[in-house]
């Protein structure tokens, strides 16, 4: 897994957006106290393949937890970077979702403290621009949010949606149908697709994303070599209404691309799919069973496919 460039991509965006979590000027005669986190070193003894089993259950040792001024007097970059370390940490791992459920269990014990693992999770597990996000490590927060008697039945609704849309379409489970249309006029189901695997290539095409994947897809030796045996058929989905662009761009789509829209917008209207978030990428197999869910990178896709042809 490409685990150190996705967390130095994201480290880096959120070094730029964040500005909050500033100190307040030092006291001449006193110095302020210092809140910083400092993660855990594996004991040098250990044999490297245990040492992120080590950190994946003792990353969070050292916090903590009843230490509310924390949460007003960190460092925010610096914790949304510990955030992102320890969710590459268990990455490893991605539809477990226990180290994640454990860490807002001792997140609980008071509001302040949900509230900021609840903020350094949105912004690392579920915002559009994190290349880190991951439902499977987003549900327990939801349901730790759910679950808290700090909320009233008002602060309830935006989580409840949000869990309820992290629940589509999981790792494992077979991925929602949905209907789908071809410049022809012709409409199909995903269900109607006959290959190994499929790639549906959630995408506009106006979008600078959207079309460095497509390029990635390209250039890829795996994809390309079982798009050419027929055992990988790539699905590019346009969820929008205004055809005008998909249609400008339909000329630059791989022939042996399926390049298709959404008709009625009826997938958005259903939400079959999360489309907060554009362009993703579903790998399924043959039996439309979720490999990979809401990723932007090919890599992911290919470590999917080496995955299974080890097995």
């Amino acid at each position: 897994m490409k685990t150190s460039f996705r967390l130095l991509y994201i480290i880096a965006l959120l070094l730029t957006v964040v500005s909050c979590g500033r100190r307040a000027p030092q006291s001449a005669a006193r110095p302020e106290r210092r809140y910083v986190f400092l993660p855990p070193i594996p004991p040098a003894a250990l044999p490297q393949e245990q040492k992120r089993d080590y950190l994946r259950e003792h990353y969070w040792d050292k916090f903590d937890f009843t230490d509310t001024m924390f949460v007003h007097k960190a460092d925010t970059a610096q914790m949304l970077s510990h955030f992102a370390q320890f969710v590459a940490v268990i990455s490893d791992r991605p539809a477990d979702p226990a180290p994640m459920a454990d860490l807002m269990r001792r997140a609980g014990v008071s509001r302040p403290m949900t509230d900021y693992f609840i903020w350094l999770a949105e912004r690392i597990l579920a915002d559009p621009n994190s290349s880190m996000r991951n439902d499977e490590f987003y549900i327990p927060v939801l349901e730790a949010q759910l679950a808290a008697p700090f909320y009233d039945q008002y602060e309830r609704i935006g989580p409840q949606y949000a869990l309820d849309m992290a629940r589509q379409n999981r790792i494992g489970q077979r991925a929602n149908d949905f209907r789908y249309t071809l410049e022809s006029g012709v409409s199909r189901r995903l269900y109607d697709l006959r290959a190994e695997y499929v790639l549906l290539f959630i995408n506009n095409p106006g979008c600078p994303m959207c079309r460095e994947i497509h390029e990635a897809i390209e250039i890829s030796p795996v994809l390309r070599r079982l798009i050419a045996d027929g055992r990988l058929k790539v699905l590019a989905f346009y969820p929008d209404e205004d055809l005008g662009e998909w249609l400008a761009y339909r000329g630059h789509v791989p022939a042996s691309w399926i390049n298709s829209y959404d008709k009625g917008c009826v997938v958005r209207e259903t939400s079959a799919y999360n489309l907060s978030a554009i362009p993703a990428l579903y790998l399924l197999d043959r039996d439309k069973r979720v490999l990979v869910k809401d990723a932007t990178d090919v890599g992911l896709v290919e470590e999917a496919v080496l995955a299974r042809e080890q097995l």
